[in-house]
């Protein structure tokens, strides 16, 4: 009996392409905006209890955040992308080593990232653009939650190989779990106990630890392969693919780190320069920050629903189930990105709410950014799902370089130009231009790969 089900099609290269892409999107974007949700619960806790102060610390320690998502991804997306594509070519043995030896990894760079924040942590902050009233809080907070770092890694890691093996409830159930725990903690910590940041971190790490938990379980009952002690051992051809085919969905975070850092020490000295001064363009850019990761995390979820349907079905040449799964992605992405433009266009202020009070001067910066910055939210959907595709399929040059569009090749340039012109408001105004920059050049690159597509689709139906 058990030789017929591991002989059995797998529902990857037979399944209906869109049913296959709500099967695994809809876990993957609960997967990501539980990642959001740690962020976005503490911020709004934080900004209740503690006030801007807490808010601007929260937005300081984001880079933090965004480097342990950053090695997640190289491992767990290097890690599920060579596991689909060696699965789809019928290669379970190969498929075994890569997930053994991304879970290798995992470890020691989990362990190294919070020996490094522990021994650097306040020069690091500092370096983040902490002001002298903001830097205590951000040490209280991320003292702390640089202990749940490894466990954070681990468990979105896990999570994308748990995706690639079939199994995307599990995959959700892992970061959901964790997730509920922090949201019952806060409260209970930061004013039951009095514990302020330091209550929003322990209510972090402490649901951190338990998703880990669930996720290393399932790492003993895969569905398709069966990890031994060789599966563990690190190999050079398999280090390298991981990094390969990672490289993409980690620089991309990366790359927001170093946008985050550069756009706080930007908005500190010129804020401090107008009428707003160093505080507030700090808070308010921290708390649209972790909004605009509320929306991303469905587009990115939607993203990533896509990787072990198109690896496998790349691996397997079924070329126009490749295709056809895209054009669901990218559709489904730009749909819910002009959702995503309305909410922040009409309704800035009652999001700024929701994360404490502040003065009059606070919401009325605070609603200029957000209809500014986030002005072509429309066209957001589609470097991230393109940036994935291309490393679903073992691009990994074409997916690096999609990562980077934005943030790195736009957005970053123009956050240190612009504000030499206008100010404080150039800073806004970088951001449409760079969302508009990004999708045209992933737009070109993306009709090329179709066109490359269709036609292996017509060699495929003439070789038959």
């Amino acid at each position: 009996m058990k030789a017929e089900v591991q002989n059995a099609p797998n529902p990857l290269g037979v399944q209906k392409e869109s049913k296959l892409l709500v099967n695994f999107a809809i876990p993957c974007i609960i997967s990501m905006l539980v990642t959001a949700l740690y962020n976005i619960v503490d911020q709004i806790f934080i900004g209740q209890g503690v006030g801007m102060l807490g808010n601007a610390a929260t937005n300081i320690a984001f880079p933090l955040s965004t480097t342990c998502t950053a090695i997640a991804l190289l491992l767990g997306i290097g890690g599920a992308s060579n596991y689909s594509l060696k699965l789809g070519a019928g290669e379970k043995e190969e498929a075994a080593r890569y997930s053994g030896n991304a879970l290798t990894l995992i470890t020691i760079f989990g362990v190294a990232l919070f020996v490094v924040v522990e021994l650097f942590l306040t020069p690091m902050l500092k370096g983040f653009g902490a002001t002298k009233d903001v830097l205590p809080y951000a040490e209280t907070y991320t003292r702390i939650t640089a202990i749940g770092f490894p466990f954070l890694i681990a468990n979105t890691a896990i999570s994308k190989q748990i995706l690639a093996d079939g199994s995307p409830r599990y995959s959700m159930m892992s970061m959901l779990v964790g997730a509920v725990i922090n949201t019952i903690l806060d409260p209970i910590l930061i004013f039951g106990f009095g514990m302020g940041m330091a209550g929003a971190a322990l209510a972090t790490i402490t649901g951190q630890i338990i998703s880990f938990s669930i996720s290393l379980r399932y790492v003993f009952h895969f569905k398709n392969i069966r990890l031994t002690k060789d599966s563990f051992r690190l190999g050079g051809r398999y280090v390298k693919n991981i990094g390969a085919l990672g490289a993409s969905a980690c620089f991309n975070q990366i790359a927001m780190t170093i946008v985050q850092i550069v756009m706080n020490n930007v908005l500190s000295y010129y804020g401090a320069k107008s009428m707003y001064g160093g505080e507030i363009p700090l808070a308010c850019a921290g708390i649209i920050t972790k909004v605009n990761m509320v929306f991303m995390a469905i587009i990115i979820g939607i993203s990533q629903g896509t990787q072990p349907i198109v690896g496998f079905n790349y691996g397997a040449k079924k070329y126009g189930r490749v295709r056809k799964t895209y054009l669901l992605a990218v559709g489904a992405a730009t749909v819910l990105s002009f959702v995503a433009f309305i909410c922040f266009q009409v309704f800035p202020r009652q999001i700024i709410s929701i994360f404490g009070a502040g003065s009059e001067l606070y919401f009325r910066f605070s609603e200029r950014y957000f209809r500014i910055y986030m002005f072509l939210t429309v066209v957001n959907g589609i470097q991230p799902v393109t940036s994935n595709f291309f490393t679903s399929i073992g691009k990994s040059t074409l997916g690096i370089f999609m990562s980077l569009t934005r943030q790195i090749l736009f957005l970053l340039p123009l956050i240190i130009i612009f504000p030499l012109i206008m100010g404080i408001d150039g800073v806004m105004y970088a951001g449409p231009i760079a969302d508009a920059a990004a999708a045209i050049v992933c737009g070109y690159f993306m009709i090329r790969e179709l066109k490359e597509l269709t036609h292996k689709i017509k060699e495929s139906k003439e070789a038959e």
